[in-house]
């Protein structure tokens, strides 16, 4: 099986239609693909290729402190130490914990000396599995209201992924990040054997591609460029930083009023240009 991630960093380039379009090329070879949605904060995949997210396939729960009052001391120790300031306590009063600031480390209940703080589970997140097409399946993760650390949502999305494609007996794992480069982009694109950054012919394209490309060079994935809407702006930032880094540009895609159709439509799994 050969995992590949696309990725960008700046957000609007078109990752996600350019992932539908490699998925639909690849595809097209009889070969089976399941796309990973792994923007899983504000997934749109699904949308774009007119699928529904119905009943959730799996489920993604993490740890959260409890405060047993009759216990507790009001010591202070937890908020002194909570690093992600989710701990409130109000001079003499009990300590309040904010599970929207939360990252779940479970510093606090291991820290408490009265053991006053007990461990909750709460679901953060759902993994949904779609059929779009023969040969192609999309598996989308989604959190659950406000979380602060949606990493573990996009590992076990990207775990469920990856059972699904060894049990169909997938030829590909396409990887759509989410925006930037944080841990949650980071752990979509770990394991990759390759990885496409798609950019735009803008300044802001070009510094957000050449901090991808950083990254990918960190973690020792090989990197393409794939350069959207390459003939609306001017192409020779791209292209001058392409040959800096030694990396090659796979594909420019031009501007298409097709294209446009298409995706405002969710229909981008008819498409294709690549």
């Amino acid at each position: 099986m050969k995992k590949i991630g696309v990725t960008g960093g700046k957000g609007g380039t078109g990752k996600s239609t350019v992932s539908i379009l490699l998925a639909n090329k690849l595809r097209a070879k009889e070969k089976k693909v399941v796309l990973v949605d792994c923007d899983v904060e504000c997934p749109n995949d699904y949308l774009l290729l007119g699928q529904t997210l119905e009943k959730p396939k799996g489920k993604v729960f993490a740890q959260f402190p409890k405060l047993d009052k009759e216990k507790c001391q009001k010591c202070g120790v937890c908020t002194k130490n909570c690093r992600s300031n989710a701990v409130f306590q109000p001079l003499g009063q009990y300590p309040i914990f904010i599970h929207e600031l939360c990252s779940g480390c479970g510093l606090c209940w291991h820290l408490c000396p009265h053991q006053a703080i007990k461990v909750e589970k709460k679901i953060i997140g759902e993994i949904f599995e779609n059929k779009v097409e023969d040969n192609f399946w999309l598996v989308t993760g989604r959190s659950i209201g406000v979380v602060d650390e949606t990493g573990p949502i996009v590992t076990k999305t990207k775990d469920y992924a990856l059972k699904l494609a060894k049990k169909i007996k997938a030829y590909y794992l396409l990887s759509d990040t989410s925006v930037g480069m944080h841990c949650g982009v980071i752990r979509a694109l770990l394991g990759s054997d390759l990885a496409y950054a798609v950019t735009e012919p803008t300044p802001l394209g070009a510094h957000d591609l050449e901090l991808i490309l950083r990254l990918l060079k960190i973690l020792k994935i090989p990197a393409k460029i794939i350069l959207n809407q390459a003939d609306l702006g001017k192409k020779e930032i791209v292209k001058r930083l392409a040959g800096e880094t030694k990396t090659k540009i796979a594909h420019e895609i031009p501007y298409s009023n097709e294209l446009v159709k298409k995706y405002s439509l969710g229909k981008l799994a008819e498409v294709n240009i690549l």
